[in-house]
């Protein structure tokens, strides 16, 4: 897997690198201290992977997401940021990122969640991150522990709807979908939507 960092501060590009070493499966092919550089550079190392900074000089984090969106539609991007809070996940989500990272991460956790992402799991960390300005953001105590969002996305899967159909019917972007469907997994301990149906019904998740 071919993975081009981009951050402003060298200590953080290094320290990337140096946590994606010790994965066979990983190889850095380039890095960009700035978002123009890495508009650039993308085309040049053709990367799987792109683990981009919030905040960027020539070009901020949302700004040289936007751009790649265009360009390499399938580029799979990581947003990495020191915000943990709902507005700026969602935010970066929204825009199509394909995960979100907090710099306080644990490096040996970082090779994994790469792999996550190029695998097609929408990742956050904070499992009770819900859209961005909404009240059913905090947990709820159901048995699987889901929060009200997560509860209800689940009700809407079970309906037979489709994530493009959930996310019209609850005004967020397809991405968000995914990435409370991933979840929902985890937390239910479930590999798919079948199962989770299953699980909710058996659980008294829905009626």
């Amino acid at each position: 897997m071919r993975v081009a960092i981009a951050d402003d501060h060298r200590l953080m590009l290094d320290g990337i690198k140096r946590a994606l070493e010790s994965a066979p499966d990983i190889k850095v092919v380039g890095e960009a201290m700035t978002g123009e550089d890495l508009v650039a550079l993308v085309p040049r190392v053709r990367p799987d992977v792109v683990i981009l900074d919030m905040r960027m000089p020539k070009g901020d984090g949302l700004a040289t997401l936007q751009a790649l969106q265009k360009s390499h539609p399938d580029l799979k991007v990581i947003m990495l940021s020191m915000f943990d809070d709902p507005e700026h996940i969602e935010k970066a989500l929204g825009y199509g990122a394909a995960g979100y990272v907090v710099k306080s991460i644990n490096p040996l956790d970082l090779p994994s969640t790469i792999r996550g992402v190029f695998e097609g799991t929408v990742y956050h960390p904070r499992g009770n991150a819900g859209n961005a300005g909404s009240s059913d953001a905090a947990p709820q105590a159901t048995p699987g522990g889901l929060t009200n969002r997560e509860l209800a996305i689940l009700k809407l899967v079970a309906e037979g709807l489709s994530n493009l159909d959930i996310a019209s019917k609850l005004f967020v972007t397809e991405q968000t979908v995914k990435f409370h469907l991933s979840n929902i997994y985890r937390k239910l301990g479930v590999g798919n939507r079948t199962e989770a149906t299953r699980y909710a019904y058996k659980n008294g998740l829905i009626d």
